[in-house]
């Protein structure tokens, strides 16, 4: 059996989407990241930087447990599990690669601090706002270049490039980047929203994305971006 430890946000979704469309079988372990379930010793265990996801694969190489922290890592696992959604060698399987990189190096990280100073951060920064609402922009600038001379990031078959990059542009608005602007995104991101595997996959842990939207009260706050997120462990 294979456990997602996980709570409902784009990098979670990358790994619940990836194991609808291999059709394998799983179960949830909610991570709730609001209360600090993330800096639990047996969580830590599985992903000692304190972040989800994490998966638990019972019947991993060899037929050993394996865990894995970190989405880049558990979709690479998933596909060489699978032989699915990934090349197994050769020019095609670094054109995936790359693009993965690509989100888990630069759409990641910079889409989420676009978001966290636009929406969340106590004081707005008109510095870091700019900053990084403009970075975003440039990186779906990217992907509008790429989108149009080729239906997926890879190129012509749907990858984990995809499903990396799909669930941080489904929240553009964020970002401060509307569709208008990248025509081809907004194709890719509809064929892909289109997938019956893509939609069972955004249902992970629908019933707590209501309070993940209403967290940002003091104690929440110290846990995601203050001194609890920052204490050594």
């Amino acid at each position: 059996m294979i456990t997602l430890h996980a709570w409902p946000t784009p990098n979670a979704h990358k790994v619940s989407i990836m194991l609808e469309e291999c059709g394998l079988e799983y179960e949830v372990e909610a991570v709730d990241i609001t209360t600090g379930d993330q800096f639990a010793p047996a969580f830590l265990d599985l992903s000692p930087n304190n972040r989800m996801p994490a998966l638990v694969d019972d019947e991993g190489p060899e037929g050993k447990s394996v865990s894995i922290f970190e989405s880049g890592a558990i979709l690479i696992y998933l596909a060489d599990k699978t032989g699915k959604f990934m090349p197994p060698s050769g020019n095609a399987r670094y054109d995936v690669m790359q693009w993965l990189m690509f989100q888990m190096g630069n759409l990641g990280p910079i889409c989420g601090q676009a978001h966290h100073f636009r929406d969340a951060a106590p004081d707005r920064v008109p510095y870091a706002i700019n900053r990084f609402t403009d970075e975003a922009g440039r990186l779906y600038g990217v992907m509008d270049r790429r989108m149009a001379e080729t239906t997926y990031l890879a190129g012509d078959g749907y990858s984990i490039a995809d499903m990396a990059c799909w669930p941080w542009v489904r929240v553009h608005r964020y970002h401060g980047q509307p569709w208008d602007n990248f025509p081809n995104v907004k194709r890719w991101f509809d064929d892909i929203a289109a997938r019956p595997a893509v939609q069972e996959g955004m249902k992970l842990l629908t019933d707590k994305r209501t309070k993940t939207r209403d967290i940002l009260d003091e104690k929440s706050r110290d846990i995601l971006f203050g001194k609890a997120q920052m204490a050594k462990r």
